[in-house]
């Protein structure tokens, strides 16, 4: 088989390569992907210091043209990139699809940024003193990102940094190199100059140590597991480097006893079961008042019934495999801990077999959990909720905000009161009214509170914030 290589320094390198296996079909081989050492990554960082200068420099309108070619052709391609995500991530083949657009749409916003970049021109107070503030690039951003958006995390990262300016050492997941190859493939044929993005695939004990190493690297992004992410801290306080955290989510969806019972079941099934569950916005706690609560569940335990776990690319399939058996051993073990603490296993929880040998496992649904169980605290990162009864509004809120995490947070109610009080005082950085925590527009601000995120926002506009320093000159007239 081919070895789809690193690009370093404008040149496709790599000898030694890693497996990249279909969890839909466990003998199937998606494509062998170099394994980057910690000399790759420090030449990676090399070819991207050097460049910086230049590109920093460069004009608007040719990272314009660059960052709009690659969302053209990421939209021409869809159908053909959404397969290859959903044969190496195992999200069914309409998400991967709809993601692969929404990474399209990505490049098209920052191509439309690039223009757009502008400062201030203000008066000092001071007679005769002109002030200008504007934003320069950071240097060289060190981007790492995980294996559940493996087209759409990389295009939010990868985009921004470019438009502003910044040249790119880019780490993927282990697990899901080839969407990201494929990006990086696109760019470097749209015309970025040798060194302006660099793509080192490899361990993340490797690849990314080096990273988090180097003196060089101004500015990191990290979306992963909160573990993790306290290394990069860590490590780029060192540093005195600047730094953005995406980590983990325990989201709450509120369901009071006035919601649209059919309303609150989509949003609740969405939230908690689609993409398998392998969302950070994805809400595993479920916090329904008394009122409601037997209904709901009976409700959503009937939608749980007819949704059909098989192979991502088979149509009809509603959820996908879980990502790889370490994933799958992750999910299983704490459905032992959530009957162990006591919880009702209401629906699911067992290992499925389907046509093809792959890593599926039933959506799990908990009821009669208290929000101090295991369950109810860590995030699971799989198609496992529970369900947490209350009395009334006020201790729904209570529970919503009581986790380590501010992500995301729902809430189903017909009460504009209501509505609007938790839309001001839920303890999350997005919060959904009638609607699945997760899911979230490619032109707005994505981020959390809490142990969930640190530093600027990502998307939209308020990645300028990150990926740009604020400078402040003073001219004498």
């Amino acid at each position: 088989m081919t070895i789809y290589k690193n690009l370093i320094a404008g040149e496709w390198v790599g000898l030694d390569a890693t497996k990249n296996i279909n969890p839909s079909d466990t003998n199937e081989v998606v494509g062998l992907y170099a394994d980057g050492t910690t000399e790759d990554t420090k030449n990676a960082i090399a070819a991207a210091k050097a460049a910086f200068p230049a590109w920093s420099r460069s004009g608007i309108w040719e990272r314009h043209v660059i960052l709009k070619k690659a969302g053209d052709e990421i939209m021409a391609r869809k159908d053909e990139l959404g397969a290859l995500l959903a044969r190496e991530e195992g999200k069914t083949l309409p998400e991967a699809i709809g993601e692969t657009i929404r990474a399209s749409q990505i490049f098209e916003f920052f191509a439309g940024e690039a223009l757009r970049l502008a400062g201030e021109v203000i008066p000092s107070v001071r007679p005769n003193i002109g002030v200008e503030i504007t934003r320069d690039p950071l240097g060289v951003i060190g981007i790492i990102t995980p294996w559940n958006f493996p087209i759409a995390i990389p295009a939010w990262k990868i985009a921004p940094a470019l438009c502003y300016g910044n040249t790119v050492v880019f780490k993927p997941a282990e697990l899901v190199p080839g969407c990201s190859w494929a990006i990086v493939d696109i760019l470097h044929r749209a015309g970025l100059p040798k060194g302006v993005l660099n793509l080192v695939m490899g361990k993340g004990s490797v690849v990314g140590q080096a990273m988090l190493d180097s003196p060089d690297v101004t500015g990191i992004t990290f979306t992963g597991s909160t573990g993790t992410g306290r290394r990069v801290a860590a490590a780029s306080i060192e540093h005195n480097r600047k730094f953005q955290l995406e980590m983990g989510g325990k989201n709450p969806m509120v369901v009071l006893d006035d919601a649209d019972l059919t309303v609150a079941v989509e949003a609740a099934a969405n939230s908690g079961f689609f993409s398998t569950g392998q969302r950070c916005t994805a809400s595993s706690r479920l916090i329904v008042t008394e009122g409601i609560h037997d209904k709901f569940v009976a409700a959503l335990t009937e939608k749980l019934q007819a949704l059909v776990v098989d192979n991502a690319m088979k149509p009809g399939t509603h959820i996908g495999p879980v990502v790889d058996e370490r994933q799958l051993k992750t999910d299983t073990d704490y459905i032992e801990i959530g009957r162990k603490e006591g919880a009702k296993l209401a629906f699911g929880g067992e290992l499925i077999t389907r046509e093809t040998p792959g890593f599926y496992l039933q959506p799990t649904l908990f009821t009669e959990a208290t929000n101090q169980m295991r369950i109810s605290r860590e995030e699971i990162f799989g198609p496992v909720v529970s369900v947490i009864r209350v009395k009334d509004y006020e201790e729904a809120l209570a529970t919503a905000n009581d986790t380590p995490f501010g992500l995301s947070a729902g809430i189903a109610t017909t009460s504009l009161k209501h509505a609007t009080h938790f839309k001001r005082n839920s303890e999350a950085g997005m919060v959904m009214v009638n609607l699945p925590t997760a899911g979230v527009d490619f032109h707005v601000p994505f981020g959390g509170r809490k142990g969930s995120s640190y530093g600027p926002r990502e998307q939209g506009k308020y990645a300028a914030e990150f990926y740009t320093s604020v400078k402040t000159a003073y001219t004498l007239a």
